[in-house]
């Protein structure tokens, strides 16, 4: 009965707490007085409770499930998880690259760290991680800490985590290299032809606006007259960073953004002085991945007609979190604001459907066919909203692109999925690198060399399938079409072991889809300036 009446106990607070902070649904009560309540609450129960509590540990957790109750972003960070959660945008740590959630006592995936150990071996966004180390790791007692013990680690180690995957029977087993996680924001920067640059950037970290400035001198350097940007799959980081890249684009007192909430009145958030590139044709290219802060400068870039926007609507993730220091030095970052685009949309998508859904939103775009046809996806008249120049572009959360790109799904099928999720492609490059390493450093002096020169011959690429087979299960009709992209993935990687991450882009780029619609569109003058209709078209 004592076990009984500590839950239902714990149950009531948590309640209790969840209605306190709820001032949107209820009347608000008198400051003085909530806090009075609360904690003479807790002081009775410290004091006269029938059995001994963990009382620190009692109220993070209702701290945590009254959090979980507002919005999918406001959240709670110990003291001891203070440090570790800036790392990514501040520095470097050792791990398996993981931004994650706990979600009903669930690692909920909300994303993996481009280029990081779980990315490479096919985490996904939306993924519950259910084992580390045929370990349960799920409950009350997995908490940011445990997480943090367990998946982090010496670089070199492994870690296996067993990922519940929606729509697939089982558990899926992954094996992860733990590694440096790099502090690096961007990717890849370099030319596509003779006067188009092409810069990546994975997340807005401290130094990213630094990294961007010398990659656009040293490209002009280079007789850059244009610019893609690709913010797919960057997931954000700081609203300053955001800023400052943003205000590169724009000329000199433009409104970037603007946030706004009940207890925070307006900010208008404008470019300041002159920028690095507001001048030449940009493209920005975003895709279901990109989110927070790639929302903010793709949407400010659309809005005052500065570019194009190419690829797939973006997350929308538009709710400004404010962090609260806590008396024992934890971290409350409480939703208090929202972004707006200058023309005035939301950047935030509906979350009323419950947090699992919401960070499953790529799925559910699979589904209901967003992710293949534009015209899956309805506007009602009241989301319309208008550029600079009198374009329509809609509101209703992320960023509807210029120029829609569907997802692949022919060439990013099950097969693909298996062989980055298993190993194998990863396997087979580890393995042709240790018998060709150094044929290939004496044969191409450089990336430039091996860029023009390389190729996988089809006796080296039977070899990989047939070792592929006794990896996993192959179907021809998801190899055979795919076999120039597959050989082209193998190139990729090797570049990638061989030179660095840049290269790895650098090989890909003629068959990316969104890469070419951009020169394609940046080509034709009248397109490019004349973008009226642009948001209803499919490549």
């Amino acid at each position: 009965m004592a076990n009984k009446t500590k839950i239902l106990l714990l149950g009531f607070i948590m309640i209790f707490a969840v209605a306190l902070v709820a001032q949107h649904n209820v009347e608000r009560m008198n400051d003085t007085e909530t806090t009075k309540k609360v904690s003479t609450l807790l002081h009775l129960i410290n004091g006269f409770y029938v059995d001994t509590l963990d009382m620190p540990g009692l109220t993070e957790r209702i701290i945590e499930t009254t959090l979980k109750e507002l919005d999918p972003h406001s959240s709670y960070i110990s003291k001891d998880d203070v440090k570790q959660s800036t790392e990514e945008l501040e520095g470097s740590f050792e791990g398996v690259g993981l931004i994650f959630q706990l979600y009903k006592d669930t690692i909920l995936v909300i994303s993996p760290i481009p280029g990081g150990p779980s990315d490479k071996v096919g985490i996904l966004a939306g993924d519950k991680i259910i084992t580390v180390d045929q370990t349960d790791a799920f409950g009350k007692d997995v908490t940011n800490k445990w997480v943090m013990d367990n998946l982090r680690g010496r670089k070199g180690s492994e870690v296996i985590v067993g990922v519940y995957r929606k729509g697939v029977d089982g558990l899926l087993d992954f094996t992860i290299e733990r590694d440096e996680i790099p502090i690096n924001s961007m990717d890849a920067s370099f030319m596509l032809d003779e006067k188009t640059g092409y810069i990546k950037l994975n997340r807005f970290a401290r130094h990213s606006l630094e990294e961007f400035d010398e990659a656009v001198a040293e490209l002009k350097k280079e007789g850059m007259k244009d610019l893609v940007f690709d913010l797919r799959g960057n997931s954000g980081g700081y609203l300053g960073t955001a800023m400052s890249i943003s205000d590169e684009f724009l000329e000199n007192e433009k409104l970037i953004v603007y946030t706004e909430g009940i207890h925070t009145p307006r900010q208008d958030l404008l470019a300041s002085a002159e920028g690095k590139f507001e001048k030449g044709k940009l493209v920005v290219l975003i895709n279901e991945g990109s989110a927070s802060a790639s929302e903010i400068v793709s949407g400010a870039v659309q809005d005052w007609d500065r570019g194009v926007v190419i690829g797939r609507r973006s997350f929308g993730k538009g709710l400004v979190q404010r962090p609260f220091r806590l008396p024992d030095g934890a971290v409350v970052r409480l939703t208090v604001a929202r972004y707006y685009t200058p023309s005035g949309r939301c950047i935030q998508k509906p979350y009323d459907e419950g947090t699992e859904k919401y960070y499953k939103s790529f799925y559910e775009g699979l589904k209901n066919g967003e992710m293949i046809s534009a015209d899956s996806i309805h506007f009602p008249d009241s989301l319309k909203y208008e550029t600079e120049k009198g374009r329509t572009v809609y509101g209703g959360g992320g960023i509807m692109p210029d120029v829609f790109i569907p997802w692949d799904s022919t060439r990013y099928n099950h097969l693909y999925s298996d062989l980055i999720r298993k190993g194998v492609l990863n396997g087979f490059v580890n393995e042709y690198l240790n018998d060709h390493r150094k044929e290939l450093n004496k044969k191409y002096k450089n990336f430039e060399q091996f860029n023009k020169s390389f190729f996988i011959s089809q006796e080296e690429f039977d070899e990989f399938v047939t070792g592929a087979k006794d990896e996993i299960e192959v179907n021809d009709d998801d190899l055979t079409p795919n076999i120039d992209f597959f050989k082209l993935q193998i190139k990729a990687m090797i570049a990638r072991n061989m030179y660095n991450t840049a290269a790895y882009f650098e090989v890909l780029w003629p068959e990316d889809r969104e890469i070419n619609k951009a020169l394609e569109v940046m080509s034709e003058d009248m397109v490019y300036q004349h973008f009226g209709h642009a948001n209803s078209s499919t490549y």
